[in-house]
């Protein structure tokens, strides 16, 4: 499916010499002499050939380059009718005081057969629902709408849930981190240090314990991992779960419009689990019919499609995690690996989208798919009012109208795809 090629990388000489390159070393100069220390001479005051002189030219060079390198990159992209899939990388050929020549570096995308697309004969799974899992998901449902009320003069037991004040001593000292106030912590839930919530079983409101525990040896701080601790517990309240009736109340609490009772519940909660399965077997169903017709398609992927994939989806990794309070760094400590394996793990998926992406835009081609930018607008307007935005800034958030346009084109290939597969 894959295999090395040069022919879509391409390797531009562009020199930059003449009154360009004369115009960026004085404006290099104008810069760099602001702050020049010559003896005799004030700030921004030395002439340009002691300035050469004491720094030499060489050292105007750096501002300069900066000058002239975009200049340097529309001519290249000018001169050759080039458009990159990916960042164009740039060396540095020569440079004297005659002129700066670059080594543009374009990778264009490459050439695409996709030698079957049609026929593939593949069926999307039918979806059932079970009672089973209707029940399932009404206790579900019952235990996230579970009532927590206070246990009077009882103990504390597994499933309760505790109020408490902690703070934590390590060789007699309060650690960072290591206090909490009317906390709220449910016994068994495994929220805290291994020990510490079966140590708090049988206490009762009012009581204080000081409670001994030792953090895991891969825990997340070095001053803490292994290490044994003393926590100062005070127990405000004891609270108890109790069940929640199919009765009024709980219909008020669900706030779902229509459903009163028992049997319209079921009948809801039937159809959300039926929803979620078309979606989750119509995402199945595309996976398979992208990888069929990947199988069947010639292209010669370069490296460096793969690797910035791999960017976005690092990207959105942080995101992701970030969105849970853990930063790449702390990821990369607990799971005990590096960037680069990360990296590794991600490149099998990086290389599928690349391939889907670039096998979907030659079947729009193949096939003529045209969305005009009047249909990107319509849409962008129809989607603003969806997320209660402007336009204008939903535009903004999703890359401009050319993306709305291009999604546009691949969601009709895909529908085309469907289609043609039956």
């Amino acid at each position: 499916m894959s295999k090395k090629s040069n022919e879509n990388i391409h390797k531009i000489n562009i020199k930059i010499e003449g009154k360009s390159w004369d115009e960026a070393l004085d404006k290099s100069f104008k810069k760099n002499v602001k702050e020049a220390k010559v003896d005799g001479f004030r700030k921004g005051k030395v002439p340009r050939d002691l300035y050469e002189k004491k720094f030499g030219k060489e050292s105007l060079y750096s501002d300069a380059i900066e000058e002239v390198l975009q200049e340097a990159y529309s001519k290249a992209m000018a001169d050759n009718d080039l458009i990159p899939v990916v960042q164009p990388t740039v060396d540095l050929k020569s440079i004297d005081d005659k002129g700066v020549e670059f080594i543009f570096t374009i990778i264009t995308a490459p050439d695409v057969v996709v030698k079957k697309y049609k026929g593939l004969n593949i069926k999307k799974e039918e979806v059932k629902v079970t009672k089973e899992e209707v029940e399932h998901e009404l206790g579900h449902l019952l235990e996230r709408y579970e009532e927590a009320v206070i246990k009077e003069n009882g103990e504390i037991a597994e499933g309760n849930i505790a109020v408490i004040d902690f703070t934590g001593y390590k060789d007699g000292k309060e650690f960072e981190g290591g206090k909490g106030e009317n906390y709220s912590l449910e016994i068994g839930s495994n929220t805290f240090i291994p020990g510490f919530e079966e140590q708090l079983i049988g206490m009762k409101s009012g009581e204080t314990k000081d409670i001994k525990v030792t953090f895991p040896e891969d825990y997340g701080s070095e001053d803490l991992k292994g290490k044994e601790v003393t926590f100062k517990v005070v127990v405000h309240e004891v609270k108890e779960k109790v069940a929640r009736e199919l009765d009024k109340d709980f219909f008020d609490d669900l706030g779902m419009e229509g459903v009163d009772t028992k049997e319209k519940l079921l009948k809801e909660l039937e159809a959300n689990i039926k929803a979620q399965k078309e979606m989750d077997a119509e995402n199945r169903y595309v996976d398979h019919l992208l990888e069929e017709i990947g199988k069947n398609t010639e292209v010669d992927i370069p490296q460096e499609m793969v690797d910035e994939e791999i960017d976005r989806l690092l990207g959105r990794f942080e995101q992701q995690m970030g969105m849970q309070g853990v930063s790449l760094d702390l990821y990369y400590q607990i799971t005990k690996t590096t960037e680069k394996d990360l990296r590794s793990q991600m490149e099998k998926e990086a290389f599928s989208h690349v391939l889907y992406r670039l096998m979907l835009e030659q079947i729009m081609r193949d096939e003529k798919i045209e969305v005009t930018m009047d249909q990107a607008d319509e849409e962008a307007v129809e989607l603003a009012k969806k997320y209660q935005i402007t336009k204008e800034e939903f535009l903004k958030n999703f890359g401009g109208i050319e993306m709305i346009q291009y999604d546009l084109q691949m969601r009709k290939v895909i529908e085309l795809l469907k289609e043609l597969n039956k």
